[in-house]
């Protein structure tokens, strides 16, 4: 094992030792208390099952044949979620195939910083992570089930149903996912046509179809954001079939794999002889393994939140300085779009997730002693699922890539290290996601121009203002000021003057997301100018350096300039009413810090 992701997964244990033992003796009683249907009264079991048929409802007066909970994120504005509109039957129809029940828990909303990027919908994103929490503990609260099932594919949803699958942590529980999109447009000339349309190059029509074109069928988006993030995470973490991440949907494969998970979860509930709940596969060593592998892969920088309160979750404890250690002793193995030109379906084809599960191992970069959905250890996943005969079988996966200017291996990395790094300073501390840039490493020591929202910027950009040096700082939009939205808007201008010539970097207390590209962003700034963070200090001229060769991030000026200044202060009552957001002012006003994973379920955190 390699000895400083050994080092990092020890000192997790350590500092996590009471919140761990805390959480699995919460499990504990939980399990002791089930199958839970058997301590409801006749009147609570009648209600539980008043619909099912007659059979079913025989299958559970009985107490011996599992009921599994779907829990479901579908909606169909959202071109990933749209698949899981047939998954119910389908899934309900595997399980009884098997002799056991399944009853559609309930569904959890789905939003998608694709469609409210840049608007006000976009500062209710981050917070709707815990509102799918909280709404997947209602769907498994009423003590009818002995496992379940978890259908999210995007952004908050999957970290939201870890969360709330992790609160009732004694239920198995297996992820189903739905698979990318066929590639469309390909993502590199998508980016081209929108810094076209920030230039003025081309018009709205010429922007929509290029959208139109990469956007363009059910599935998630093939660019290796925070959704297709979540799934390879998922999968190493061991709640996903093998293999399962990114088969396209409406495929054979894809249905069998569908029907296998709804089998498999049966096979792992507290009826049988192989109890495998998801408190115990999401581990300390699992926790370790997803983040090795987001790092690999240069994932979204999203998950330097997620991560971190989905291991609080399970009563684990991780900061960045995990994050940045791991990321010190973790190749770089892929060039996915941002940080490459291939989509997700290519890095499929140049080996996929079966190959990146061998290179990882073999490097001795992976725990292998962990539990999965599969059994102990990771080597069912170095496999690769296929149709033989119309059965659904697992063989080999290849042995090295199909194309290494995609996946490469983990002697011959693109990077000796993983994608992202952790800045600190005087200005506090930060992320920012390396794997994109178009050198190795990045040194700016330029002066600030400063905007308290992020709209501001595209006057700034239009007049000119912009067109020099600069390290363009925009605050106020942490998560307790406003929620704190992703901030891609503003890549398309950033990226114009910087292949104009210009040096400019972004720092902000907002976020940027999987979609951090080639402009240097220090992201997730904490702690936020609207809790008193110096970057409500900075003014325009201000110099600011940014040193990735040092992780370093510097407000050049003085401390007695800096003690006689005072903090902006401004007027966010816009951002706190209208498109739904006062009825998020309580969660708001408890939502922790960016590297406190920014989330409201967790009181204790608070201080």
């Amino acid at each position: 094992m390699n000895s400083i992701i050994q080092e990092v997964t020890d000192r997790i244990i350590e500092r996590s030792k009471g919140t761990r033992a805390d959480y699995l003796a919460k499990i504990e009683k939980a399990r002791r208390e089930g199958p839970h249907r058997g301590t409801l009264s006749c009147g609570n079991l009648a209600h539980g099952f008043a619909a099912c048929g007659k059979e079913e409802k025989s299958d559970l007066r009985s107490m011996i044949k599992s009921n599994i909970a779907i829990v479901s994120s579908y909606n169909d504005m959202l071109s990933a979620h749209q698949p899981y509109e047939t998954y119910p039957q389908i899934l309900k129809d595997a399980i009884a195939s098997v002799g056991s029940v399944a009853q559609f828990a309930g569904g959890v909303p789905a939003m998608c910083d694709g469609v409210t990027q840049g608007n006000a919908g976009m500062e209710l994103s981050l917070m709707s992570r815990d509102n799918i929490a909280m709404g997947a503990a209602v769907g498994l609260s009423h003590n009818m089930f002995d496992g379940a099932l978890m259908l999210g594919i995007c952004d908050k949803i999957v970290p939201g149903l870890l969360l709330g699958g992790l609160s009732f942590g004694h239920l198995p529980t297996i992820f189903v996912p739905a698979g990318p999109m066929p590639s469309g447009l390909p993502n590199k000339e998508k980016a081209r046509v929108r810094q076209q349309f920030a230039e003025g190059k081309v018009g709205r029509d010429a922007l929509l179809e290029a959208e139109s074109q990469s956007y363009h069928s059910a599935g998630t988006c093939t660019f290796y954001g925070t959704a297709n993030s979540n799934q390879l995470v998922v999968e190493v973490m061991g709640l996903h079939l093998p293999g399962a991440s990114f088969v396209n949907p409406g495929t054979e494969l894809r249905d069998e794999l569908t029907i296998a998970a709804a089998k498999q979860v049966t096979r792992l509930t507290d009826l049988g002889t192989s109890y495998t709940p998801i408190g115990h596969i999401v581990d300390a060593k699992s926790m370790v393994n997803g983040i090795v592998a987001l790092l690999a892969t240069g994932g979204s920088t999203n998950h330097t939140m997620h991560l971190v309160a989905v291991a609080r979750a399970a009563g684990l404890i991780i900061n960045w300085d995990d994050f940045s250690d791991i990321s010190s002793a973790t190749p770089l193995l892929t060039r996915i779009y941002p940080n490459g030109s291939a989509d997700i379906n290519h890095f499929t084809a140049a080996g996929g997730m079966s190959l990146l599960f061998k290179q990882l191992l073999d490097a001795g970069l992976l725990h292998n002693d962990v539990k999965t959905i599969c059994g102990d250890g990771l080597d069912a996943y170095t496999k690769e699922p296929k149709l033989k005969d119309g059965d659904l079988v697992w063989e080999d996966g290849p042995q090295t890539s199909f194309d290494t200017e995609v996946l490469a291996s983990a002697d011959k990395p693109f990077k000796p290290d993983g994608g992202l790094s952790v800045l600190k300073g005087n200005l506090g501390r930060s992320v920012i996601k390396t794997s994109a840039l178009r050198e190795p490493e990045c040194h700016i020591k330029a002066p600030a121009v400063v905007f308290d929202d992020q709209y501001a910027l595209d006057a700034a950009f239009q007049s000119g203002e912009l067109n020099k040096d600069c390290v363009v700082v925009v605050r106020f939009q942490g998560p307790a000021a406003i929620g704190m939205p992703e901030l891609h808007r503003l890549t398309p201008p950033l990226g114009v003057l910087q292949d104009k010539g210009y040096k400019v970097a972004l720092v902000t207390d907002g976020r940027m997301s999987g979609a951090s590209g080639k402009v240097p962003a220090a992201i997730h700034l904490t702690p936020e100018a609207y809790k008193g963070g110096l970057i409500g200090k900075v003014q325009n001229g201000d110099i600011i350096e940014i040193d990735t060769s040092t992780n370093s991030m510097t407000l050049h000026v003085s401390e007695d300039v800096l003690a006689a200044r005072d903090a902006t202060v401004v007027d966010l009552s816009d951002s706190h009413v209208g498109m739904g957001r006062e009825l998020f002012a309580g969660m708001r006003s408890t939502l922790t810090g960016a590297e406190e994973g920014a989330c409201s379920l967790f009181f204790e955190q608070q201080g």
